[in-house]
């Protein structure tokens, strides 16, 4: 169906060729629409782009932002880490010092317990050398005084020290002492003042002793005859010189029995000599026995007593009194010897070495 405004074209070719009426009608209202199109869009991307812009600008304020932020983070975690390499610094430093303050307290622990177990050792050790030298000392003043006091006081004494140290090694020890002063007690020792004045008196004879050559009185023998006789009738003057020559004339030669033939060869000097040796003999025996040098005393008794019974008279009174006392002073010096410590000083060396 056709229009019938619309006219019929000449031919064919013109109705190809002629454009139809509508597009020729539209043309300038699709222009306008291209144009406000193209407007919208450049708008837009103007906008897009102002938008686009002001997001970036927002991206590079804030990455300012934050580079300024992380800058100041950096600066002040350098400084930190200053601070934290200077406090480590410090503190290796201050570690050092302390190791070194603990090994010194290390060492100063090691050294004091060394020097308590060597206090605890030279108590013991102090101890045992005062109780050996208390008996030491106690021994000799023993000796020298020739009573037993003075060492039983020392066992008593090192015997209680001992009991308070209360040292299982010192249990040998406490025996030891116990036995000590047993012995000590029980020992029986010989009155030296007694033995002084023996001595004293054995001097004063020595100048009485008869020597084995002296020449003794004469006893005279007379018939019962001739006592009669000259008591009855007066002698004369020449019968009393006779008698007088011829009793002179028999005490010209003796005859005597004599044991020692030492005696017999003495002279009279010698026989003087003899005496003050005898003499001599008995005064170094009591100065021995006065310096407890017992061993000397007895070797002078000894020496003292083979004089006696070699020079002098055996039958005579005073030789057998001197002989008896020599006798009783030998027996009381056998028992003069004071009991010797030696157990105990034995043991006071094992436990030193022990220590």
């Amino acid at each position: 169906m056709t229009d019938a405004n619309t006219p019929e074209p000449e031919s064919l070719s013109e109705a190809v060729l002629a454009p139809p009426a509508s597009a020729t009608t539209n043309a300038p209202t699709l222009g306008r629409s291209l144009t406000l199109g193209v407007g919208v869009l450049a708008i837009a991307a103007l906008l897009a782009s102002v938008m686009l812009w002001q997001k970036v600008s927002n991206i590079q304020t804030q990455l300012a932002l934050q580079s300024a932020d992380a800058q100041s983070k950096s600066q002040e975690a350098q400084t930190l880490s200053k601070q934290s390499l200077s406090q480590a610094q410090d503190a290796v430093a201050r570690v050092a010092v302390l190791d070194a303050r603990l090994s010194e307290v290390a060492l100063q622990r090691s050294q004091l317990d060394e020097l308590m177990q060597s206090l605890s050792r030279s108590r013991d050790e102090n101890l045992v050398v005062d109780i050996e030298a208390s008996l030491r000392l106690a021994q000799q003043q023993a000796d020298l005084t020739g009573t037993v006091e003075p060492l039983l006081a020392a066992l008593k004494t090192a015997d209680q020290r001992v009991a308070r140290a209360a040292q299982p090694r010192m249990a040998l020890l406490q025996r030891a002492l116990t036995r000590d002063i047993e012995r000590v007690k029980s020992a029986a020792v010989s009155d030296t003042p007694t033995m002084l004045v023996k001595l004293d008196e054995l001097v004063h004879m020595a100048d009485d002793l008869v020597l084995a050559n002296a020449v003794g009185p004469l006893k005279k023998v007379k018939a019962a005859g001739d006592s009669e006789s000259t008591a009855n009738k007066p002698l004369e003057k020449w019968q009393k010189v006779l008698q007088q020559v011829l009793g002179d004339a028999r005490n010209l030669v003796r005859v005597s029995r004599i044991e020692t033939p030492e005696a017999a060869l003495l002279s009279p000097e010698q026989s003087f000599f003899v005496r003050e040796n005898f003499k001599l003999r008995l005064l170094n025996a009591r100065l021995g026995l006065l310096s407890r040098q017992i061993t000397s005393a007895r070797a002078d008794l000894v020496v003292a007593q083979d004089a006696l019974g070699k020079y002098f008279d055996h039958n005579a009174r005073s030789t057998r009194t001197a002989t008896a006392l020599l006798q009783q002073v030998q027996s009381q010096m056998l028992q003069l010897q004071i009991p010797r410590v030696d157990d105990t000083l034995t043991v006071l060396s094992t436990v030193a070495a022990g220590h």
